[in-house]
């Protein structure tokens, strides 16, 4: 994503429905924050600025302890993801068998680094430590589906398999 479109994604507004039905779910729960936070990011796929400001203002937290849980865990993101998430293991077994290989060929394909989302929020590539798949070296999940093995020709297959499902919808 261009910085000119994530400029225009943080200046648009956030439909803030969704977010105030989960804080209500949770407005009168002890340590509503990371709950609210979890389904804030289910719903809308990560967490918006302007959501952070409506539960700092719901649950009485300053924005500041909520930004600070935002950027210690790593299940939280902060700007849009894409609707395929690439994961593709860095781990020693998935090093050896060439998994530095296979995330450069990624890389050139879809035109993003690590932690980075095309620009039509198709795909978002992440580099991981582990993915405990080790017998299968080298290992890429895309959402929930593992592929062992993998190779500069599977990841064109696996690539335009999601490609074509996208365009299905």
């Amino acid at each position: 994503m261009s910085a000119a479109e994530e400029q225009n994604l943080e200046e648009e507004e956030v439909d803030l429905t969704g977010a105030h039905q989960v804080i209500d779910k949770y407005i009168d729960m002890k340590g509503a924050l990371m709950p609210v936070l979890q389904g804030i990011q289910d719903f809308y796929g990560f967490v918006p600025e302007a959501c952070v400001h409506l539960v700092a203002e719901r649950l009485n937290v300053y924005s500041s302890q909520i930004y600070g849980v935002l950027t210690f865990y790593a299940q939280f993101h902060l700007k849009p993801r894409g609707r395929f998430i690439f994961r593709i293991c860095m781990g020693t077994a998935c090093h050896v068998k060439g998994a530095g290989r296979i995330c450069d060929t990624i890389t050139d394909r879809l035109g993003v680094g690590h932690a980075e989302t095309t620009e039509d929020l198709l795909f978002t590539l992440e580099e991981v430590a582990c993915l405990g798949a080790c017998g299968m070296a080298p290992v890429v999940m895309v959402n929930n589906d593992t592929y062992g093995s993998a190779t500069i020709q599977k990841i064109d297959e696996i690539i335009e398999k999601y490609r074509g499902q996208a365009a299905e919808q």
